[in-house]
Formats: structure tokens, C-alpha cells, sequence
């Protein structure tokens, strides 16, 4: 986006860029009396305001036991790239993204954030990221948008464990599924995803 700053959708959002060029961070701003309070989670001006065209495709929440857990590296093979949102519904999740874009200037980097059900803070995740978390309290929930359904044959994923990307987990590596441990390392010859 390369732009200062902004609130879009009539307000309910902060649109802030990251280190990593196209990972953007993104503010809820809660309007709350003393009844409670109210969030809009999603608005598709706000994916015009960032760019992005594409209908969201599908929703998922993922609840995770027990902190310390890793989940990912995750991403989706071109034709079949998606954007992903993701927000913390309950508890507090770092959360990675990973820049694979082919002849990006930030290729390899990694950028996280901290989302929680205190902070109002989701992270908009292109195309050519790989996309995974750790969580920080018992009994997460997270709510992923994406704007392409989940296809097997072009699912991709990196150990979350490489020693190239050289992620630092703020705990101690926990549980992860059998899937995430057998993710491969990055190959030496590894030139990305997509320009």
C-alpha cells in the first residue's frame, strides 16, 4: 500500500504497513457504552482500501488447547494464492508471516505481530506469504478470512522449526501436529513463489 497510515470504512479500521511490503496490519476500532461493545470484523471497503479485489471465499476459526502450540507454516501454491486476514477472537496469538515472494526485497523475512482479544489488532496477509502462529494463552480462538477456498493439491508448507528463517518463538515450542513436523525445510535452491 506504501501510503501514511489510514483509517478506512467509515473509521472502523487502521490500515498500518509492516517492515515487509503488502503485510499490513490492521486495527478494529470497538465502539463500546456501558452495555458492551461492538466490532466489525470485516468490510469490504476495507479490502479495497488495501488493494485488494478479490470476494472473501471462505471463513474458518481455529481453537488451540494449550499455549505454546505452533501451527504453520502454511501457504496455497499459485493459481490457487490467497489473502488471508486473520484476527484473535480470545486469548493471544504471535503471529508469522513469512515473505516468499520470488525477487522480493524482503524474500525470507519474516514479520510478527501480536494479536489478541485485548488488542483489536488483525494482520491482512498477501499472496506469497506463508502464513503461521504460537500461541501465547490457553485456549485461543482465531478467525481466518481468505479469498480462495482451500485447495489440497496446492497446499505448501515450511517447518516452522528452520533454522534458515530463524523464527523467534516467544515460548518454549509446544505441541504441533504431525503435519506441521513433517513440513520441509527450505531447499538451497528455493526462489520463491510468485513475482
Amino acid at each position: 500500500m506504501n501510503r501514511p497510515d489510514a483509517w478506512v470504512a467509515d473509521g472502523r479500521f487502521l490500515v498500518e504497513d509492516t517492515p515487509l511490503p503488502g503485510l499490513q496490519r490492521i486495527r478494529r476500532k470497538p465502539l463500546a457504552d456501558a452495555r458492551g461493545s461492538l466490532e466489525r470484523l470485516y468490510c469490504a471497503s476495507l479490502f479495497a482500501a488495501c488493494g485488494i479485489d478479490t470476494p472473501i471465499a471462505q471463513i474458518n476459526r481455529t481453537c488451540t488447547r494449550a499455549a505454546g502450540t505452533v501451527r504453520g507454516l502454511h501457504f496455497q501454491h499459485p493459481p490457487h494464492a490467497e489473502v488471508k486476514f486473520v484476527q484473535c477472537l480470545r486469548g493471544e496469538v504471535f503471529d508469522v508471516a513469512v515473505d516468499l515472494r520470488a525477487g522480493s526485497p524482503t524474500f525470507l523475512h519474516w514479520h510478527a505481530e501480536r494479536l489478541s482479544q485485548d488488542n483489536a489488532t488483525g494482520l491482512l496477509i498477501p499472496e506469497g506469504f506463508a502464513h503461521g502462529l504460537q500461541t501465547l494463552a490457553d485456549d485461543t480462538e482465531l478467525l481466518y478470512l481468505h479469498t480462495a477456498p482451500y485447495t489440497p493439491q496446492a497446499e505448501g508448507g515450511l517447518d516452522a522449526l528452520d533454522p534458515r528463517l530463524a523464527i523467534d518463538w516467544p515460548l518454549p515450542v509446544g505441541e504441533r501436529s504431525e503435519r506441521d513436523r513433517s513440513l520441509p525445510r527450505l531447499r538451497p535452491d528455493f526462489t520463491g513463489l510468485i513475482p
